[in-house]
């Protein structure tokens, strides 16, 4: 039987008028990538926080591994990084946090900066890091737990070509042993790299589908066109020509 670690059911969110999210349904089973795509402001963030737990919905259910969310105990923790300290200290500090076995901890501290390409600045404070190495240290501090749901929002933002080629090898690693990762992008290259995909525009779920079936169902050769396409089959249904 398919375990599926994140079900999402007409999931639904507004902030006062306007409407984030209208009726979302996502499952994410075991050894899947699965992708969000959209523009900003299409709703992936808000389905992002509603899944971690840290925005309660206005209907629908959110379920991760077998808990119903919000859920106190296993509401996800800020990523915010600790700028006065090393980026080993804060590995350190996090692994400590989410409870990894302190043997276990100093042998995924070593993995996770060399698989993000920070070993040699390991000892160096986090306040001068750049943009692109603080994402690459964020992503590092979400291997060393060595979960088997990982949630990713545009890991890759920053991060030069060579090493981005790097993590998705890491990420389809993981895959093989059974995790599964939902990873928000706007680069559709990656988009194309995901096992399955939800397009979301507006807060509405334009397409799902694996990219090969996305790509024959609308008739078209990328996932870009297909999410244009789809985009301009909205907006003609919605009567905005």
């Amino acid at each position: 039987m398919t375990t599926n670690y994140v079900v999402a059911k007409q999931v639904s969110k507004s902030f006062g008028r306007q409407q984030v999210l209208d009726r979302i349904d996502l499952t994410l089973p075991a050894g899947m990538i699965y992708g969000l795509i959209g523009p900003s402001g299409a709703g992936k963030t808000t389905l992002i926080k509603s899944i971690l737990g840290m925005e309660a919905v206005d209907s629908g259910t959110v379920d991760v591994m077998g808990t119903r969310m919000p859920n106190r105990a296993v509401m996800a923790q800020s990523d915010a990084l600790y700028e006065t300290l090393t980026a080993r200290e804060n590995l350190k500090f996090f692994g400590q946090l989410m409870s990894v076995p302190k043997q276990k901890l100093v042998q995924m501290i070593d993995y996770a900066a060399g698989l993000v390409d920070l070993t040699s600045q390991l000892d160096q404070r986090v306040s001068g890091y750049s943009g692109g190495m603080k994402r690459r240290l964020s992503l590092a501090i979400a291997l060393i737990q060595d979960p088997r749901l990982l949630i990713l929002d545009e890991p890759t933002v920053g991060i030069d070509p060579e090493l981005r080629q790097q993590i998705w090898a890491e990420l389809n690693k993981l895959k093989a042993t059974g995790k599964s990762m939902l990873v928000t992008t706007h680069v559709m290259d990656e988009a194309e790299r995901c096992d399955y995909l939800m397009l979301i525009r507006g807060g509405i779920a334009l397409a799902q589908g694996t990219p090969h079936d996305l790509k024959q169902q609308y008739d078209v050769e990328t996932i870009e066109q297909v999410f244009l396409k789809a985009g301009r089959m909205q907006d003609a249904n919605n009567g905005n020509r």
